[in-house]
């Protein structure tokens, strides 16, 4: 199974790439079915995926001008610094409770890709954003060091609130998703990973050719509402499995 793995991770970053976020809700779970252990294998591998993807497309969001920097950076200085908190917590405690928060995460991930909720439009001040961008970085960094996530399921929903255009949103989040999942990708490293290079090589160039070429028709081409509503109900199946499958019948 897991030489289909590039594959499979080609295409979830082609798509995940348009909307800002990395990719690590799939990576993750498809790693941890195909066999790799959780918490030393499929959580590192996962994003290093993560930061691939997002690396790329914060290349391409940045070469177009859609980045939105004065809402991005207090964002991705508080995301650099809290998932190895995370990481570590992620070492302490057993694999089930883990994998309850995994899915509840990507459970309300997907709900708020599914709602339709829209914030009202409106420029927030300077100060409201760096408020924003603290104190949801905060949180956000602790939780994507401790469950292996970039945050961008989250990251987009606050930078709605903050005014930016869906565009800018997804082109913002993932440049604070890259610096969310670097931190967390290099403490998962740190502590706990077993690397498999062949493997690693492989899924990092699927996901690397799959960002470049999603990103690019995000930038120049596609609305992704659509897309977002396809991939709320993937996330929702994903959430769903992990829960019956890896809670309630082990």
């Amino acid at each position: 199974m897991i030489d289909f793995a590039p594959l499979f991770f080609f295409c979830i970053a082609f798509v995940f790439s348009m909307l800002g976020m990395g990719g690590s809700q799939l990576y993750i779970p498809i790693l941890y079915w195909m066999g790799l252990d959780f918490k030393t294998e499929a959580i590192p591998l996962g994003m290093l995926l993560n930061v691939v993807n997002m690396a790329t497309a914060t290349t391409t969001y940045t070469i177009k001008k859609i980045v939105d920097w004065k809402a991005a950076l207090p964002f991705a200085v508080t995301m650099l610094v809290f998932p190895p908190a995370g990481a570590w917590l992620n070492v302490q405690v057993p694999t089930r409770p883990l994998i309850a928060f995994f899915a509840a995460f990507t459970a309300t991930a997907a709900t708020l890709m599914l709602s339709g909720w829209k914030p009202k439009q409106g420029k927030m001040s300077s100060r409201r954003r760096v408020i924003l961008g603290l104190s949801g970085g905060s949180i956000l960094g602790l939780a994507a060091g401790l469950i292996g996530r970039g945050g961008g399921s989250f990251v987009v929903p606050l930078l709605y609130v903050a005014g930016l255009e869906a565009k800018a949103a997804a082109a913002t989040s993932a440049f604070v998703v890259s610096c969310s999942g670097l931190s967390s990708f290099t403490a998962h490293l740190a502590m706990a990973a077993r690397p498999n290079w062949i493997i690693w090589a492989g899924c990092t160039v699927a996901v690397f050719i799959g960002s470049e070429l999603g990103s690019h028709i995000m930038a120049d081409k596609l609305k992704p509402k659509g897309v977002r509503k396809v991939f709320g109900v993937a996330l929702w199946a994903v959430a769903l499995f992990l829960f019956v499958n890896d809670l309630l019948l082990k």
